[in-house]
């Protein structure tokens, strides 16, 4: 009888362990991180292979294992490497400071409250959103000697006729500064303006109670809290206009004389003009530990994303 009453009891089911929690985020991000991997190792290690090669595309029974004489004959026998350098460094330093400046004016002005405050932010950032050749173009027709300003100021007595500031060594520079400006400083009111959002106007009321005037409040309230900001803009602009190409290659094509090739443009000429693909490996290879180089020092001695109370 009590057998007759006894259950049966089903048989256990092994259960199946669950993934371990702390793996599961990696595993979900593990494709797209071998993806962005392939596409980012390939190319490296790609352009270092070549810069190690004799690889000329027009001259193909001197090909093949160069070793290091690329990279030697960069640094002894080279002297467009160090011309082009220079100007590099120049163009960086220029184009970053004085976008950081204005892009901060910009900024602090389309933070306030007016009228139209919407339409003038539209208005600022909008040279964003044109592309470097765009605007080259643009500024290619207004720099031109017959239809642009310089017509005009020739009609009001200033310069003369026929003159192009695109043609003249004394004031390419200066030239290509103000359009690559036109088009960078939004870049720095964009991050800032949003940065400017999150401070806390209980700050400046209180500082203004204490008696603390415009320039004390923006000395010791706003640039203390833009200042992770500032760094972070500045860095990614600072290696955008090392490896600006567009712009530069449009308008002025690297000339005239070459004073406005950079080092970037000399590399594409290098492999695309020249087509010794082998050797612009080798100055890609140099720039890119040139910037990782600079691009660590600077960060160290920031010290960004640090306690900097």
């Amino acid at each position: 009888m009590a057998q007759a009453a006894a259950v049966a009891k089903p048989p256990k089911v092994p259960r199946r362990r669950s993934a371990n929690p702390r793996k599961l985020p990696y595993l979900l991000i593990a494709p797209a991180g071998l993806l962005m991997v392939g596409f980012i190792a390939y190319p490296v290690l790609s352009v270092f292979y070549y810069s190690l090669q004799n690889y000329n595309v027009t001259k193909p029974w001197r090909n093949g294992f160069a070793g290091f004489d690329n990279y030697t004959k960069i640094f002894t026998d080279d002297d467009q490497f160090w011309s082009t350098l220079g100007f590099s460094a120049q163009w960086v330093v220029t184009q970053v400071s004085l976008q950081l400046v204005l892009g901060l004016a910009l900024a602090l002005i389309v933070n306030q409250s007016f009228i139209g405050r919407g339409i003038s932010r539209a208005m600022v950032f909008s040279p964003w959103a044109v592309s470097g050749v765009l605007t080259s173009t643009i500024w290619i027709l207004l720099y031109n000697s017959s239809t642009g300003f310089s017509r005009y100021l020739a009609d009001a007595g200033i310069g003369d006729y026929g003159t192009s500031v695109l043609s003249d060594t004394g004031t390419v520079f200066w030239a290509a500064t103000v359009s690559e400006l036109w088009r960078g400083v939004p870049f720095f009111a964009i991050l800032i303006l949003a940065d400017l959002q999150s401070v806390s106007k209980e700050l400046y009321e209180a500082a203004s109670v204490d008696g603390a005037g415009r320039v004390r409040q923006f000395m010791h309230i706003t640039l203390p809290h833009l200042r992770d900001a500032i760094i972070l803009s500045t860095l990614l602009r600072a290696v955008w206009e090392f490896n600006n190409v567009d712009l530069l290659y449009t308008l002025t094509g690297g000339g005239p004389a070459g004073v406005t090739t950079t080092l970037p443009l000399y590399v594409a000429n290098t492999g695309i003009e020249g087509h010794d693909f082998g050797y612009a490996s080798a100055l890609t290879t140099v720039a890119f530990v040139i910037l990782l180089f600079c691009s660590i020092v600077y960060l160290r001695l920031s010290k960004f994303g640090g306690d900097h109370k």
